[in-house]
């Protein structure tokens, strides 16, 4: 208030044309994302789809050289775990952000992760692993599918129960130590303190 007169502030002009059409603006925050992750990706020298050539729907062996080249592999279950995390740390934290700009803050979260693992740095220390010794980063193809299942996650998250969402991550990462030996919870710990332990029992050791 200024002399006695309320003085309204201008309305931000983004948040404006959120009111007006949020689908269509968070469709095109999430576009703009998705095409800066998959630039990034090129100037990093990541090839758009496997050097073999092919496009594959699913690429079932964890360790193998094209692990991480296709559409879908084993840890496309880690990046739909993302999506279930990021949906309930943005709940938490910002509960009345719109759900449009939660979703374009998670896929902005998820590419900037995809942008610095697909770093020199990041994919030398991925390589300490006993599962990720030949990794080399990942195509353009399996990164841009990696945050499509964490906006698969972010929804299933938005529509489903807390008790659920918090099952499926339990699921997933028990599932997929079983028939992996890894999971999301090891990949992190693998990638912030390289355990010898953890790496023989990933190689049957």
């Amino acid at each position: 208030m200024i002399g006695g007169q309320e003085v309204s502030l201008p309305e931000n002009p983004l948040l404006r044309a959120y009111r007006q059409r949020p689908v269509a603006v968070t469709a095109f925050c999430v576009l703009a994302v998705l095409a800066i992750q998959a630039l990034f990706l090129k100037l990093m020298g990541q090839t758009t789809i496997c050097d073999c050539g092919t496009v594959k729907l699913w690429y079932s062996d964890p360790s193998g050289p094209e692990t991480s080249q296709h559409i879908g592999d084993w840890y496309t279950y880690s990046h739909f775990l993302h999506g279930l995390l990021f949906y309930g740390l943005l709940w938490l934290i910002a509960p009345r952000m719109p759900l449009g700009y939660r979703l374009a803050l998670a896929v902005g979260l998820e590419a900037a992760w995809e942008m610095a693992e697909n770093t020199p740095m990041v994919i030398n220390r991925y390589r300490e692993s006993a599962l990720a010794q030949g990794y080399y980063g990942d195509s353009v193809i399996n990164s841009l599918s990696d945050t499509l299942a964490t906006i698969a996650g972010f929804f299933v998250a938005r529509f489903s129960p807390l008790w659920l969402s918090i099952l499926l991550v339990v699921v997933t990462e028990i599932f997929m130590a079983v028939m992996i030996r890894d999971n999301l919870t090891l990949n992190i710990l693998q990638l912030i303190y390289p355990s010898e332990a953890i790496s023989s029992w990933q190689t049957g050791g």
